[in-house]
């Protein structure tokens, strides 16, 4: 839980290793229900290094001066990602 959009973070550590990096993040929405969508990389801890860059889109509601994750959707892979922009451009042609 976080007070301000900025502080929002995907970013997390674990026994002083960052387990998720966050790359990058923009906000979609702002009120009180927030929308983010941030690109980032796991830690493998079998390779000992950050695997390939992954995106997340979470929602976050404001109550009581305080943001509070509701939902998110994980896009696993870049390939994913590019099939989502390439449907959402589609439908956004058309309209």
């Amino acid at each position: 839980m976080s007070e301000t959009i900025d502080s929002l973070t995907i970013a997390f550590s674990e026994d002083g290793v960052e387990i998720t990096k966050e790359l990058d993040k923009h906000i979609l929405s702002k009120g009180s229900w927030t929308t983010i969508i941030y690109r980032y990389q796991d830690w493998d801890k079998s390779k000992q290094a950050y695997g390939p860059e992954k995106y997340s889109i979470r929602r976050y509601q404001k109550r009581n001066n305080q943001y509070w994750q509701k939902s998110k959707f994980n896009i696993s892979s870049r390939d994913q990602a590019d099939k989502i922009v390439k449907t959402l451009s589609e439908w956004l042609q058309i309209s």
